[in-house]
């Protein structure tokens, strides 16, 4: 029988130990924010996670810092691999450490799905940066969110937000809202139609935005670009990809001003959708 319950009112760790002492075999299945994780257990020992790019202790240690989600243990459901041989023991240690530490993170960094930008101080302030910092900062790109920028360091979202942590304490960098998981559930529930509507009305946004600035061109290639994926098959997903390229686009022409602005509008579109 499968086991199934809210992260809001039992953590992971303790989740873990409660299935782990009666030695089952079997799969947690994590969903929230939009992602899915997997912990999958052998005779009560965990030897595999996943967690998008992630795999093995990374895996296990980023889902135990979610503080909202949906979970279900599936018994008898066994890995494919083996990918971690740490004791469960030393696992829950080194993942209640780390929860301890997103406590103080989360005070300045509430959801790794926002999107670091440099701030105006960036241009005054002479500071020194250990190399950590300077790869993430070379990675700051205003359509990124932290999760996009560690996946494409090779690094987890936590082990990011350590090094984003003291260059928002610096006030060098801010962070400021991409689509709330409202909107995008919104976008998973439309029809094609609705979907082709939506995009046309996304691409107008950016079109009234840009005018007659010579990167306007680039919108309509970006456009064409998700209709053709639309009409393969990928509606959400290119939907999406249009609001990042777009978004994009606007940015690079306007600033960050304006790239906010059309997220705003996007975001109003989708809420009266």
């Amino acid at each position: 029988m499968a086991f199934q319950g809210s992260l809001k009112e039992l953590p992971l760790p303790d989740i873990v130990q409660l299935v782990s002492v009666s030695g089952k075999t079997g799969a947690f299945t994590l969903k929230g924010d939009g992602a899915t994780g997997k912990i999958y257990l052998k005779g009560g020992q965990i030897v595999h996670a996943e967690l998008g790019e992630l795999w093995g202790e990374e895996a296990v240690y980023e889902l135990a810092i979610w503080t909202e989600g949906d979970f279900v243990f599936t018994p008898g459901k066994e890995a494919e691999q083996t990918t971690i041989q740490k004791s469960n023991t030393n696992l829950l240690m080194e993942a209640a450490r780390r929860i301890d530490e997103w406590q103080v993170l989360s005070k300045r960094i509430p959801s790794t799905s926002l999107v670091p930008v440099f701030t105006t101080q960036v241009a005054t302030t002479s500071v020194s940066f250990t190399p950590g910092e300077w790869q993430l900062i070379c990675k700051i790109d205003e359509p990124r969110s932290i999760d996009e920028i560690a996946a494409g360091l090779g690094m987890s979202p936590f082990d990011a937000c350590k090094l984003l942590y003291g260059l928002l304490t610096s006030g060098l960098v801010s962070l400021r809202e991409t689509l709330g998981a409202d909107e995008t559930d919104r976008l998973k529930k439309m029809t094609p139609a609705e979907l082709e509507t939506t995009a046309a009305g996304i691409h107008r946004h950016a079109r009234e935005l840009l005018g007659s600035h010579e990167k306007a061109a680039d919108l309509e290639s970006v456009y064409r670009m998700s209709k053709a994926e639309m009409d393969h098959g990928r509606e959400v997903d290119a939907v999406l990809d249009l609001i990042r390229s777009e978004e994009k686009v606007v940015s690079g022409a306007l600033g960050s001003s304006q790239s906010q602005t059309f997220l705003e509008r996007v975001g109003a579109l989708l809420r009266s959708a």
